[in-house]
């Protein structure tokens, strides 16, 4: 299982060298993890060692604090790590606001709970971390995607730490962790497109090995579902049941239900269509049932009904830039990209690359071009 996690480490490591363009964040970064740490006064067993932030956590406290005194830590058996005066503000306001899904009572839980675990591993602490990270640079940023130094250097190290926990045998109690992690190191992965701008992104950009590659990483989670089981009964995930079964739910058999028939005509799919004899049959019942919700209900799982179809024949159109695997891409990217600030940040330069792949390459395909804005159906699906 480690090697899931090995390529997305070497890319890691290739944007920490392309964004070292100073020392200070790097010196600043690496003194939270040198000797001065370790001479803190201590007890390995409780890695929180400022009573502000025990007693935060004890009265379930989430509320953004601007400033957090003291000595605050994460550790485990052979990794400390100090967390400096942002790294604090990052965790409060990550787990206190639910970021991955805002709004989500279920996912508000997991994550108070998450935060308890995170003190105790440092891999786990290390991908929240990154993801809160990225979540700021969605807050702050219109334009820019690219990574800063220091949410490199999070994702970096995270991924370090977990590849070498999944070479141990996982007990029990760290099974919780070790989903988290994984969750988190896919948020991370699918919320740093390659690039910053259209022209220079996929499916614009000349293919490469490296083209899709946030789908494995997002693959590489569910690998772990047998090992760790989210739906045991002890499992702190348990009460995502529902939302993992909305995300498995079958879709039909055969036929267009549910699929407005617009859609249903540019993908070629009747009343005799399954996914055996339609390559697009599955994947237009995924988007299908986004568009249908309002913007505010959608969740992660939402989200997730798509990825799941990225595989077998449809994977393989996609990464050939098939006009009409591209259009579901992008009907799925303009509907969850407006909910799902992870996905907004790879949609904001993606569709347009999209768009503009499919009117410069595919100037034929009137029917495809419908849905592009401008066409005669866009407002429906925008």
């Amino acid at each position: 299982m480690p090697g899931l996690w090995h390529h997305r480490l070497v890319q890691q490591r290739t944007d920490v060298a392309r964004l070292r363009e100073g020392q200070d964040l790097a010196v600043e970064i690496a003194s939270s993890e040198n000797s001065s740490a370790m001479r803190a006064n201590h007890n390995a067993r409780d890695p929180v060692a400022d009573d502000s932030v025990r007693s935060s956590l004890a009265q379930g406290g989430t509320e953004p604090q601007s400033a957090l005194s003291g000595v605050v830590w994460t550790s485990d058996a052979s990794t400390l790590y100090q967390l400096n005066a942002k790294c604090q503000n990052f965790v409060t306001r990550y787990w206190g606001s639910s970021l991955t899904t805002p709004d989500d009572p279920h996912m508000a839980e997991v994550n108070n709970k998450l935060l308890k675990l995170a003190f105790a591993h440092p891999f786990l602490m290390h991908g929240s971390l990154a993801v809160a990270l990225a979540y700021d640079r969605h807050q702050n940023s219109s334009s820019n995607n690219r990574r800063t130094l220091e949410e490199c250097y999070h994702c970096s190290r995270g991924t370090v730490l977990f590849n070498r926990r999944l070479r141990e045998p996982i007990e029990t109690k760290d099974k919780d962790p070790i989903w988290g992690t994984a969750a988190a190191l896919a948020i991370s992965a699918f919320s740093c497109p390659d690039a910053c701008v259209p022209e220079d992104s996929w499916p614009l950009k000349p293919s490469s090995s490296s083209d899709l590659e946030w789908l494995g990483m997002m693959q590489g989670k569910m690998s772990l579902w047998a090992a760790v089981n989210p739906l045991r009964a002890d499992s702190l995930f348990r009460i995502m049941a529902p939302t993992f079964a909305h995300m498995y739910a079958p879709f039909p058999k055969n036929g267009t239900d549910g699929i407005p028939s617009d859609l249903a005509k540019v993908c070629h799919l009747d009343d005799l269509s399954t996914a055996d004899n339609n390559p697009y049959f599955d994947t237009a019942h995924a988007v299908s049932r986004i568009h249908a919700l309002p913007d505010g209900q959608i969740r992660t799982g939402h989200a997730h009904i798509f990825i799941r179809t990225i595989e077998g024949a449809f994977k393989l159109l996609l990464k050939q830039k098939d006009p009409l695997a591209l259009l579901l891409m992008y009907l799925w990217y303009c509907k969850a990209g407006r909910s799902i600030w992870w996905i907004e940040l790879r949609a904001r330069v993606e569709c347009p690359s999209i768009c503009s792949y499919l009117r410069l390459y595919h100037k034929e395909h009137d029917a495809v071009h419908a849905f592009l804005p401008g066409g005669p159906v866009a407002n429906h699906w925008h």
